[in-house]
């Protein structure tokens, strides 16, 4: 059993982790290249829906055509650039784009999915301050019946891969009364039951300082440049030339994953999803989290300086993870909620944020031990990163603490 590991990364897969190896006896140090959340975590939609982790490769995702694609105000972006890298990562999703392959990631995630909730009570329970909040209502929102029966149809696939989902359809007059900042271009919906939410900087903070208050170290503004192995440990080397000694070492730095994961004999490319949010008033802010899976737009009740607004989230930008927010993602964002909402004022935006989501070709994390039995992946999980992040460390820490890995995260492994 390692005394002392590391763990790269402070977002929510990685302080999870981090928690979880404490609650085994291990002391951990987190070391982040910026600050804790400053990646995927900070300004995503914060949803806790197993009902709604899936796969990301879909067939429905490659009906949007090449020009589609290419378009900057599409949901979906791909901008040409001469990318090995990038053609590598679209040609495996594009073949994992199948029903049938679908089907198979649908029943890897599954045994996760149907724990994922009770590992958020077990950080509640072990002293995080920042609890989650019911998803009451969590309303998918949309424009015709048409529209929505291609939910009802994923939903009830999703129940045959051996997950409970529970919902039931409303009109758009039942779903406007439920949530009057729906504009009458909502027809009908379908409202989820059983899920929650969070506020994501809030809660990372929180989580790091559980870590902190039970002797944990969390590193701040630190990059990790590379990890080599020794005969007794791992060393992890930084940007400022400093070498820090461990039995074991977790990467977790999401969309950066593959650079240090690759000389431990992780092949699958990861590539940065980059999702756009920004947050702004509401007359009448949702009880819940709004879903207007037409418009690829996710909306969430947050805290703000000035008060309670709306978080809204989308886009999946497929860019270098560095690169520079682009205004036009944003613009088409609020253009795509304006017409589904009211009584918002989605001129007035705060927090323009953009943050890269890892993905992989096949649309499941890469969560285990690599080629060498010192070094771990714990990361890939594309869209789900918050709501899989505290299971997905229960269960390696369990992996890394006593050797076997749990049958849950066989089809996650890093080597596959």
């Amino acid at each position: 059993m390692p005394r002392r590991v590391a763990v790269v990364g402070a977002g929510i897969v990685g302080l999870s982790t981090a928690w979880f190896l404490q609650a085994h006896g291990v002391h951990v140090t987190v070391i982040e290249r910026r600050h804790v959340a400053a990646g995927s975590s900070w300004g995503n939609a914060g949803w806790l829906t197993p009902a709604l982790t899936a796969p990301l490769p879909d067939p429905a995702v490659l009906s949007y055509g090449v020009r589609a694609l290419l378009s900057p105000s599409s949901p979906v972006y791909v901008p040409l650039r001469a990318d090995a890298r990038l053609l590598r990562f679209l040609l495996g999703f594009t073949r994992h784009s199948t029903a049938r392959r679908w089907g198979v990631g649908m029943r890897a995630y599954a045994p996760v999915n149907r724990i994922a909730l009770d590992a958020f009570d077990e950080l509640t329970a072990g002293g995080v301050q920042a609890g989650t909040r019911p998803a009451e209502p969590f309303l998918a929102c949309y424009r015709t019946p048409q529209e929505r029966d291609a939910l009802v149809r994923t939903l009830r696939d999703i129940e045959t891969a051996g997950q409970d989902v529970k919902f039931d359809v409303l009109s758009g007059e039942e779903a406007r009364s439920l949530e009057p900042s729906l504009s009458p271009a909502t027809t009908t919906a379908v409202r989820l039951h059983g899920q929650r939410f969070i506020d994501p900087p809030a809660y990372l903070r929180s989580l790091a300082d559980a870590v902190h208050d039970r002797d944990g170290d969390v590193i701040e503004g630190v990059s990790v440049t590379r990890v080599t192995e020794t005969s007794d440990g791992v060393v992890v080397h930084d940007g400022e030339g400093q070498e820090r000694r461990f039995d074991a070492v977790v990467l977790a730095n999401g969309a950066w994953l593959g650079d240090l994961a690759r000389p431990f004999g992780v092949r699958q490319p990861v590539q940065a999803g980059r999702g756009y949010s920004f947050s702004v008033p509401c007359e009448h802010l949702p009880r819940g989290p709004l879903y207007f899976p037409g418009q690829r737009v996710a909306c969430t009740p947050v805290a703000a300086p000035g008060g309670p607004r709306l978080r809204v989230a989308g886009m999946m930008e497929l860019r270098p993870p560095d690169a520079a927010l682009d205004r036009r993602r944003i613009e088409a964002i609020a253009a795509a909620a304006r017409p589904v909402l009211q009584g918002v004022d989605l001129d007035d935006r705060h927090e323009e944020w953009v943050g890269s989501r890892p993905c992989t070709p096949d649309g499941l994390p890469l969560i285990g031990a690599t080629r060498s039995p010192k070094v771990f992946t714990a990361g890939g999980h594309g869209m789900w990163g918050v709501a899989l992040g505290p299971v997905t460390g229960k269960l390696l820490a369990e992996r890394i603490v006593t050797g076997v890995t749990p049958t849950a995260l066989t089809p996650f492994d890093p080597l596959r």
